[in-house]
């Protein structure tokens, strides 16, 4: 009898490609459950809030929260990758601050709103340079580049504001898509938020984020340059945040140091309500998009119904508070089933003495 009559021949093992269903993974998601629920306000505010279906609150809705839509693609990124920029609004300050000098000393709008653009790219390369090659942590760069762009902006237009800009470019901010209540920012916004989503989910430098985000130690080791991916991360961020300067000049005719104060934290928050770990490494923008529509249009029906701005932040707070909780709670619930599943099998595979004297 011969060595390869004697062998036995081995099944291969098959594994399934993934763990669950494609409809569990698409539909029980986090990110489909803001989904939901914005839908659920959606409808139950068309149903009770007087004017809430009136084209004149879609229209003011979508310019509100544009700002906010466009910081939070990059943001998204950032806080995947476990960073922080908590900058951003006073960009947008900077930014704007630019744009009014700019065209009060005599500049074409066209070039002072890409010279406001410009220096928001520089304060995105600032906060980089100290986040990857000084090798601070995030969340103590932008809180110091927080004060440190705003102290600028303030000190370079003081107290007062300018109001004075070309009429064909603030109509133009303020301008609908021809036959539809929808501003003409939604144009550019979607452009990015497809820029975004293509980079994030279909490249291999979207998954390198969540590779740094899940550990960044084992991410550099695998070969990932991970300073310079952050780096790139804050340089779109002050880009986008320059841009949104110049919008919000534009929108509000209004040129001044203080302009977007506080828009930081209404961005973070909108970017962890739609399903964004604040420990990184998860995260879809389409939840994010989600996120910031759920709260504009929460605070406009509010609103509508008479309800003061302090009730609405309690509101919002409160929500938000419950989206990281509940997280964290069906976490812990997954990890235990998975626990209890793996004990199951593992007590079937084991067979008891007379089961297998009985072989």
């Amino acid at each position: 009898m011969t060595a390869a009559a004697t062998t036995t021949a081995v099944p291969a093992r098959t594994y399934k490609a993934y763990g669950r269903p494609a409809w569990r993974r698409f539909l029980l998601t986090r990110e489909m459950a803001i989904i939901a629920l914005l839908v659920l306000v959606v409808v139950v505010s068309l149903a009770v809030v007087p004017h809430f279906d009136s084209p004149l609150t879609v229209t003011y809705l979508l310019r509100d929260i544009a700002p906010i839509l466009l910081i939070a693609l990059p943001m998204t990124l950032i806080i995947i990758t476990e960073e922080i920029d908590l900058s951003v609004a006073s960009i947008v300050g900077l930014s704007s601050v630019m744009t009014g000098l700019l065209t009060h000393g005599g500049w074409p709008f066209p070039l002072a709103a890409l010279a406001a653009i410009v220096v928001g790219l520089i304060a995105g390369v600032f906060n980089g340079f100290l986040v990857t090659v000084v090798g601070l942590p995030s969340l103590a760069v932008t809180i110091g580049t927080l004060a440190l762009y705003r102290g600028i902006a303030v000190g370079l237009l003081g107290t007062t504001a300018i109001t004075d800009f070309p009429q064909d470019w603030t109509e133009l901010a303020k301008a609908n898509i021809p036959g539809t209540p929808v501003p003409a920012i939604m144009i550019p916004f979607v452009i990015l938020a497809i820029i975004f989503a293509v980079l994030l989910h279909f490249t291999p430098f979207g998954r390198t984020l969540y590779a740094i985000g899940l550990n960044k130690e084992a991410a550099a080791f695998s070969g990932i340059d991970v300073g310079r991916t952050k780096f790139v991360l804050f340089t779109l961020s002050g880009t986008v945040a320059g841009f949104a300067g110049v919008y919000f000049t534009l929108l509000y005719s209004n040129a001044r140091g203080d302009n977007a104060t506080g828009m930081e934290l209404q961005v973070i928050a909108a970017v962890l309500l739609g399903g964004v770990s604040i420990f990184g490494g998860r995260g879809a923008l389409h939840g994010v998009i989600a996120g910031v529509l759920l709260i504009g249009v929460l605070g406009s029906s509010l609103r509508l119904a008479g309800i003061t701005s302090d009730i609405i932040n309690v509101i919002t707070g409160v929500l938000l508070i419950l989206s990281v909780v509940s997280a964290s709670l069906l976490a812990w619930l997954q990890k235990r089933r998975s626990a209890a599943i793996g004990r199951k099998k593992g007590q079937a595979g084991v067979s008891s003495p007379s089961e297998r004297a009985t072989r």
